[in-house]
């Protein structure tokens, strides 16, 4: 982990109402949280095909972006914005939604593949291949076996388990200012013995 500042921070999820509270979504209600805790408004962007705003967190601006071009097409949305905005690929981090890990377990973690992240896999083709931004991995569970997870992470989670996953989105927005400062060893240490 190196001390490179945010300037971009993305939330992955599909738009419309009926996908709202799925666990493929948590990546965006991480978003739309921090936005609303840094009383910043999400604004249709056309040029940027989803939704977009900036917010100050620590005295750094920062830009929120939820691509709604659906999951699948979602580094369209994140290449148009480092594309204008000049932002490199280690200056974003990009919050997911994570099966690999139980409900409960949030991550952060710099670079590594897509984990089979449609998300994720769209992003590092958008990007040439560059891996190297951060990521918030929300943990969402598995259902088990690989043939249920496309219905698994397009339902809502249990009441309890929907419960844990946003204590863990307070938990990784409270340490957000450590993140954007550039402060990752801290921000990974208070967020992994949470």
């Amino acid at each position: 982990m190196s001390d490179t500042p945010l300037k971009l921070i993305v939330g992955l999820g599909n738009p419309g109402p009926q996908y709202d509270s799925n666990r493929h979504n948590a990546g965006v209600i991480f978003l739309h949280h921090l936005c609303v805790g840094y009383s910043g408004t999400m604004r249709g962007e056309s040029k940027f095909f989803g939704e977009f705003t900036s917010i100050n967190i620590a005295g750094q601006e920062v830009k929120l972006l939820f691509p709604t071009t659906f999951m699948n097409g979602s580094g369209k949305a994140v290449a148009a914005v480092c594309n204008f905005y000049k932002i490199a690929p280690e200056n974003m981090l990009v919050a997911y939604d994570e099966i690999d890990f139980e409900v409960g377990i949030t991550r952060f973690k710099q670079g590594g593949g897509h984990g089979g992240h449609n998300g994720m896999r769209d992003i590092i083709n958008a990007l040439g291949g560059n891996r190297d931004f951060y990521r918030l991995r929300i943990g969402v569970g598995h259902p088990g076996h690989k043939s249920m997870v496309a219905n698994y992470v397009l339902s809502d989670p249990s009441r309890s388990d929907a419960d844990v996953i946003m204590s863990n989105i307070e938990d990784a927005i409270r340490v957000m200012p450590k993140a954007v400062i550039g402060e990752w060893e801290e921000a990974m240490r208070l967020l992994h013995t949470d």
